[in-house]
């Protein structure tokens, strides 16, 4: 049976199919407290997950030297290797991804963490040889510019119209928006409902279970 919408289904992964905003959160915080640097409310910090490493800092703490930018990615890698061995996938990511492989879907991911990150994260829950592809902030340039959708969907041969992408924050949104590409919310990840409605997403979903609800249906 034809698919109704789309053949590309691209995740974000951070805040949309792994539980760690919280844990990102405290690592910027404990990043700028090993600097002497302002901690960021937990607001500012959860607004800049989803960029690549370098730009969430500079987004976080604008007014700094340039130079301490480095030093900030330094701690707070040093502090997040010491937590990613915790993070899980939320409730129902699993059973989600099994389906739409068995579907026939072809299954992405576009994220703001590094490429060795994302291997170490999709390594440790076993999910490493499920995507048919992936692109990572320090492959190409960082959302919401439209380039990791636009290398995904050339690398797999399928068109931008029939492809969508699926994340917590505006950051994907607007990466969609600019790709040409079908946008869905989640609204369990790092930005406001508010926000992610004013991207205007074809869906937007509560939890996991309603996502994967909606795609069994409508995709």
């Amino acid at each position: 049976m034809p698919r109704k919408q789309f053949d590309l289904i691209v995740f974000d992964w951070d805040g949309t199919l792994m539980d760690s905003t919280s844990t990102i959160v405290k690592c910027i915080q404990g990043a700028c407290r090993d600097l002497g640097l302002p901690i960021p409310r937990d607001e500012a910090a959860s607004h800049v997950i989803g960029l690549g490493l370098f730009e969430a800092m500079q987004a976080v703490m604008p007014n700094v030297d340039p130079a301490i930018y480095p030093r900030m990615v330094e701690r707070y890698r040093y502090h997040f290797l010491s937590k990613d061995h915790e993070l899980v996938l939320f409730d129902g990511v699993r059973e989600m991804l099994a389906e739409l492989v068995q579907e026939g879907y072809f299954l992405a991911v576009a994220t703001g963490k590094s490429r060795v990150g994302l291997n170490r994260a999709l390594n440790a829950v076993g999910l490493l040889s499920l995507f048919d592809a992936t692109r990572c902030a320090d492959e190409t340039f960082s959302k919401p510019h439209p380039a990791m959708l636009q290398e995904l969907t050339r690398e797999l041969g399928q068109d931008m119209k029939r492809t969508v992408m699926i994340g917590d924050t505006s950051h994907d949104l607007l990466m969609a928006s600019n790709a040409g590409a079908a946008g869905i919310a989640v609204q369990y990840g790092a930005h406001p409902v508010a926000q992610l409605d004013a991207c205007m997403p074809l869906y937007s979903a509560a939890s996991v279970h309603q996502l994967h609800g909606w795609l069994s249906v409508n995709a």
